[in-house]
């Protein structure tokens, strides 16, 4: 009988050992790949823009994003980010940003400022992921430069190295827009 005992807690002490282990390792793993280029055109205004993404730690990536209607404007965003898993479908993102803006309607005029967001990251099945994003930028320091901003999204992946998406962004620099997005992981 005292063996069992003895056998019992060894048992148990390993397996909480293991299970104590595994919830550490995947503390540092995300759902998502956070290494990719991307490619999209917004819609209402007609926008063009390019970004990327690149890891530099488990938990943390550098992202550099340019935006344009090519009519003497640019929306320049570069930052980190972090990303930590939710559960097994879900990673929560987060942005810290500089922002360099110039707009046609001289509202911008090449002013420096900074961006900050938090966001959820969820898988709906093998090939669907759907997001969101709250955020706060301000570009100057004039009283009407500052905004609180969203973004909805919905995203196929084709392939584990490409996929396609659709983005709504409400109340961004260029305003309420439809972005059509392709995004090439690496």
């Amino acid at each position: 009988m005292r063996k069992l005992f003895i056998f019992t807690g060894c048992l148990l002490a390993s397996s909480s050992v293991f299970a104590a282990s595994d919830s550490a390792s995947s503390a540092n793993m995300s759902n998502f790949n956070y290494d990719y280029v991307d490619a999209r055109i917004g819609l209402s205004p007609m926008t063009f823009g390019a970004g990327v993404s690149k890891s530099i730690h488990p938990n943390a990536h550098a992202i550099l994003s340019l935006d344009s209607e090519f009519d003497n404007d640019y929306d320049l965003s570069a930052g980190l980010g972090f990303h930590a898993p939710v559960n097994n479908w879900a990673d929560i993102t987060g942005e810290m940003l500089f922002k360099m803006v110039d707009d046609d309607t001289k509202k911008f005029d090449n002013d420096a400022g900074m961006e900050v967001n938090i966001g959820v990251r969820q898988w709906l099945g093998p090939q669907f992921e759907v997001a969101g994003k709250l955020g706060y930028y301000k570009i100057n320091n004039d009283a009407d430069t500052d905004d609180v901003y969203g973004t909805i999204s919905g995203r196929f992946h084709a392939t584990e190295l490409f996929s396609i998406g659709l983005e709504g962004k409400l109340n961004y620099i260029y305003g309420d827009q439809l972005m059509i997005t392709t995004r090439f992981n690496f």
